[in-house]
């Protein structure tokens, strides 16, 4: 038997000082409740995901010191063992010059590494561009009280390879498969203890995510007959969002304990057993998260760890009185507290009474700053200026961008004059078919929403207004309309989005083509072939957009990666 603490923490890339004094402090909180063991996540001394920072020989050992002062802390008599994520040197001459690694320590020593084999190359991973992959896996174990305890000890993609679970595999080599096979090799003394499988994670939410993570690893521990403990990380990291949500499975595939979701925290268990619940916030085991609030928990944590983790504390938002900018204005509000936002209304001489209206309730109910700064005057000054060159053409798309590139200006001399990041507030169907303008509505350093389809947003709409009226009634009901000019509705160019969203969903995040389409959502073709085409024009406006924080399978980004120039048949 051994007890064991999964501490799920939100670590910074880079910032080695903060992230191993959050390590002691958690190994600390694990030592207090008389744990044998206490395992951190993924990279967890720098921070998931580094990137080409691994290039720098510098980091590499900076992580190797803080490694160190880990290592000390364990030796002192009493403490617990720390299972822990790194980076090291491959000590190779060829090959990549450094190792994805679990480091475990005790009493003040080294006692084993345990390096990545599965290098995840797809989506928005990139890890064979730096690892070297490990060759072979070996069990470890720790000493306590009451002798030898072993552990097969793996990373992440390496529990997400179980050929009776996956119906089409990545890799030809399964980890997991390999220690198990070598369990019945250990000594006697050894052999007859229960098997524990510890998983060390960095693995991004994304919608769904939970609920296929929990049955892939209740899956694998029926499969090897072994308790298995996957700790995960928690935070935002850039457009990555990491849920936590660190889970235990018996033997029989039974969830017996599990992480709150999107914050820090310790679970403690034995062998099987949570023996401890550290935090007050009820925890949903064996109840995956509702997929609405999985996702404005990850947009609240994806905004307040981007903003902080880039060295602000403060976010403008242009408040147009529609539904997109209002959600971004709530979910704001909750990650950074309303002192902390600004709202900025920018009517133009289309923009209704209603629309100025909505904007101004919603900054009282959301209790922020809110400005008025009207853009008649500069747009009238613009239009004296190009005046000799648009003589005798009609009012068009060059009028109505014009209107969205002044409010962009104007958010960012606020965000100059004042230090607030912003943040724009466009959604994925209108990043998909391109109804967005470049350096107008685009402007601003994190696009909140741009991995969210516009019916998505009425119901995280409806999800802010949970407790108390927060968007006005009146934004949720309205027909959505950019006001570019006169009677204008987003319906004027784009199918209904109740047709145009699943089309998106299907053609963007799994790749169905036009035919494929057309047949599951049973629109005409012809429809489809125009949404898409609308989709691959547009690639050269989401490639300078700012970062999206990712809530989908796969979004707009890193994750995405499609030439600009050509030519696509649809």
């Amino acid at each position: 038997m051994v007890k064991i603490a999964l501490a799920q923490i939100n670590p910074t890339v880079g910032d080695f000082v903060g992230n191993t004094r959050k390590i002691l402090e958690f190994a600390g909180r694990a030592a207090d409740a008389g744990v044998d063991l206490v395992v951190f996540p993924e990279l967890a001394v720098c921070g998931y995901p580094p990137a080409d920072l691994l290039e720098k020989r510098a980091f590499v050992d900076r992580a190797g010191e803080a490694i160190g002062e880990i290592q000390q802390w364990t030796g002192i008599a009493g403490r617990p063992a720390v299972l822990c994520g790194s980076v090291m040197p491959s000590g190779v001459s060829e090959g990549k010059q450094v190792r994805n690694v679990a480091v475990l320590m005790q009493a003040g020593k080294v006692r084993a590494v345990q390096q990545k084999t599965l290098l995840p190359f797809y989506d928005v991973f990139d890890e064979q561009r730096y690892f070297e992959p490990a060759t072979q896996q070996a069990l470890t174990s720790i000493m306590t009280a009451k002798g030898e305890v072993p552990l097969a000890v793996t990373i992440c993609e390496d529990a997400w390879n179980d050929k009776g679970f996956w119906p089409r595999r990545l890799y030809a080599i399964d980890p997991i498969e390999r220690l198990m096979e070598t369990w019945d090799s250990q000594p006697e003394s050894l052999r007859g203890q229960a098997k524990v499988i510890v998983n060390i994670s960095a693995s991004p939410f994304w919608k769904g995510k939970q609920q296929v993570r929990q049955e892939m690893l209740a899956a694998l521990a029926v499969r090897h007959g072994a308790v298995v403990a996957m700790v995960n990380q928690v935070g935002g990291n850039d457009s990555l969002i990491f849920d936590g949500a660190s889970v235990v499975m018996g033997a029989d595939g039974t969830l017996i304990g599990m992480g709150a979701a999107f914050v820090e925290d310790l679970v403690i268990f034995e062998t099987g057993a949570v023996v401890e619940e550290p935090t007050s916030q009820k925890r949903d085991v064996g109840h995956p998260l509702d997929d609405i609030k999985a996702m404005w928990d990850a947009l609240v944590l994806g905004t307040r760890d981007y903003v902080r983790k880039c060295g602000f504390s403060k976010a403008v938002i242009g408040l147009s009185g529609g539904i997109d900018s209002a959600l971004v204005a709530a979910i704001a509000v909750e990650a950074l507290g309303a002192e902390n936002v600004m709202g900025v209304g920018m009517p133009s001489e289309y923009s209704s009474e209603g629309s100025k209206d909505d904007a101004r309730v919603l900054a009282e109910n959301l209790g922020v700053r809110f400005e008025m700064l009207a853009i008649h005057e500069g747009y009238e000054a613009y239009m004296k200026m190009l005046g000799p060159l648009f003589a005798g053409t009609p009012f068009g798309l060059a009028e109505e961008n014009l209107q969205a590139r002044i409010r962009g200006t104007l958010l960012m001399a606020l965000s100059n004059k004042f230090g607030a990041l912003v943040l724009t507030t466009g959604n994925k169907s209108e990043m998909s078919v391109g109804y967005c303008t470049l350096y107008g509505d685009m402007v601003g350093g994190l696009a909140v929403i741009a991995d969210v389809v516009k019916t998505k947003v009425y119901e995280l709409s409806r999800y802010a207004n949970r407790e108390r009226e927060v968007i006005p009634v009146a934004t949720l009901e309205k027909p959505p309309s950019a006001e570019l000019r006169p009677g204008q509705k987003d319906t004027d160019s784009l199918p209904p989005y109740e047709v145009l969203d699943p089309i998106l969903e299907a053609y963007v995040e799994r790749y169905c083509s036009a035919e494929q389409i057309a047949g599951e959502q049973k629109v005409d073709v012809e429809l489809v072939r125009q949404v898409l085409k609308l989709v691959e024009r547009s690639e050269y406006k989401r490639q300078q957009a700012a970062p999206v924080l990712k809530v989908t399978r796969k979004s707009f980004g890193m994750g995405r990666r499609f030439p600009i120039a050509a030519k696509v048949q649809v």
